[in-house]
């Protein structure tokens, strides 16, 4: 089949119309959907209206093979258009006399519905679809405000968690200084030292100034001290002085001091059970921070207990003194024998009380020498040391010799203190014979220098220390001691050091009795005094120290 083609001359409305209606016919014929239809035909009622405006055109129609339509349309505007049609289309007429105009309107009118209903269908469509946008923005601007809220509730929890992250770090920090700070503190046992010690504490993070007021101490006049240092020392309770209350917890405010305008002034009272002083501190910034205010509290609870602690030790510490010193006794005048003696108490610690030497006749006319060291320190060690002292003398008046006396001893010890011990070493001197004889119960040795200067150590083995829970005899020695000899009795408060052991210290001590002068040889107390000048270079021991020097001259011969 082949194509067919007709060309219509469009002069008038009615030739336009005729040409509306075949091409409608030939359309519906080809069964062309009617909305496609009216798509067409309308496009092509306006161009055949501009076409009759300028004064008529030529219009083209074929009717493809294929079973498509081309409509082609001559004139000042030209106008083609080509429709693939789902049926074959039947050939055009060839004039356009015989339209059907009547029919041709029924059938627009037909298409018009078709189109309205599509229009209708569109609409309804479009309605469900703006009903579907809507619900999706009302959906959506819900989801934003739940998301806004969910992130403001994050960001909220994070300014939370930030928050106690940062809290937390404060108390771990305040926890800490407080720890290191009582360590310090409870360090030393010096009143001054702690005092001391308190300022460089908390100078410059916790406070711009700290003033300690110790109650009792007048070197600063009255008119000197914030009121609210006098407050606290009356009241025992903490004052926070400043223009502004400070609400601190545990506080008590007062107006701002005279000494302190501007900044704010913080007086703590030193003291477990009475107040023995006051700390006062001066913000070192516009005010106290609370937690702060709460560390500083328990420090100064804690620097009142420190003191309370190294006031006792000292009362304590001058008693053991005390009662130590009064216990040594007075060296006698014995012909033939010369004695020097030193009690050192130790420089710090409480370790004194326990150390002794004593020296005195017997009714034969012998001297007895002795020194010893009773084990721990302080009233309690003195107690006992002076105990043993009057057994010891007990024992020797009734002609008991070193030996028996320090057998006997140990019994008594093992008994009466089964959890103390004590070392001791007792040197008899007898007038007219050139020997001594002496016993030692776990004693350091002694050491000694002979008329021309050669030392020695008395190496011999000591027996066990005094007090040792087994039965133990002590065995005597004897030393041949010719005139001009020195014996050094001592006990380990001077031969002992922390950095080296006792041996070296022993061995420091030959040295220096090797190198005594000839006035050191004259005068046995400048003979004492310059041996512990060499043993005591550092100036600080941790033990009390006894010193007795016993020095045989012709007249004991």
């Amino acid at each position: 089949m082949t194509a067919a083609s007709e060309n219509w001359t469009i002069a008038s409305a009615a030739d336009a119309a005729r040409a509306r209606a075949v091409l409608a016919r030939l359309l519906a014929d080809a069964e062309v959907p009617a909305f496609d239809r009216a798509r067409f035909l309308g496009a092509l009622g306006v161009r055949l209206r501009r076409g009759l405006a300028a004064g008529g055109a030529d219009l083209t129609v074929t009717a493809g093979a294929d079973g498509g339509l081309r409509v082609v349309l001559g004139g000042p505007e030209p106008w083609e258009q080509a429709l693939v049609c789902p049926a074959p289309v039947p050939a055009p007429p060839s004039g356009l006399d015989g339209a059907p105009l009547a029919e041709a309107l029924l059938d627009a009118d037909t298409d018009a519905d078709a189109v309205l209903a599509r229009l209708a269908e569109t609409e309804e469509l479009l309605r469900f679809h703006r009903e579907e946008l809507h619900q999706t923005n009302q959906g959506v601007l819900a989801l934003h405000a739940e998301l806004e809220a969910a992130a403001r509730a994050q960001r909220e929890l994070l300014d939370g968690e930030r928050a106690a992250r940062a809290e937390a770090e404060n108390a771990r920090r305040l926890l800490t200084f407080l720890a290191n700070a009582s360590a310090v503190l409870h360090a030393s046992l010096e009143h001054e030292d702690i005092l001391r010690r308190l300022p460089e504490l908390l100078v410059p993070e916790y406070a711009r100034h700290v003033d300690v007021w110790v109650v009792g101490d007048d070197q600063s006049p009255p008119g000197e001290r914030a009121a609210a240092a006098v407050t606290a020392a009356r009241t025992g309770r903490p004052q926070h002085a400043a223009p502004h209350p400070g609400e601190l917890p545990g506080v008590d405010d007062l107006p701002a001091s005279a000494l302190s305008p501007d900044r704010p002034l913080l007086s703590l009272p030193l003291g477990s059970r009475t107040v023995q002083g006051v700390l006062t501190l001066v913000a070192p910034g516009e005010r106290f921070d609370p937690d702060t205010t709460v560390m500083l509290l328990e420090l100064a609870r804690r620097a009142g207990i420190a003191l309370d602690n190294a006031r006792q030790y000292e009362q304590h510490r001058d008693v053991a003194e005390a009662l130590q010193r009064a216990q040594l006794t007075d060296l006698p005048a014995t012909r033939g024998l010369d004695l020097a003696a030193r009690y050192l108490p130790a420089t710090h610690g409480l370790n004194i009380g326990g150390d002794w030497y004593d020296a005195f006749s017997q009714p034969d006319g012998s001297v007895l020498a002795v020194i010893g060291d009773v084990t721990g320190h302080g009233l309690r060690a003195a107690v006992i040391m002076g105990q043993l002292r009057t057994a010891l003398r007990a024992y020797a008046v009734e002609g008991n010799g070193p030996a028996r006396i320090l057998t006997l001893l140990h019994r008594m010890l093992r008994h009466q203190q089964p959890e103390l011990y004590a070392t001791c070493a007792i040197v008899r001197f007898t007038p007219g014979e050139p020997g001594v004889v002496w016993a030692a119960a776990g004693h350091p040795p002694a050491v000694v220098r002979g008329p021309r200067g050669e030392v020695r150590v008395l190496e011999d083995k000591p027996g066990i220390m005094l007090g040792v829970p087994v039965p133990y005899t002590y065995e005597e020695h004897t030393l041949e001691l010719p005139a001009g000899s020195t014996l050094a009795l001592y006990t380990d408060g001077l031969v002992e050091r922390r950095s080296a052991g006792i041996d070296a210290g022993i061995d420091r001590l030959a040295q220096a009795m090797g190198t005594l002068g000839g006035a050191d040889l004259v005068d046995l107390d400048a003979a004492a005094d310059a041996l512990l000048k060499p043993m005591l270079h550092d100036s600080e021991h941790d033990d009390d120290i006894c010193l007795l020097l016993c020095r045989t001259t012709p007249d004991s011969l």
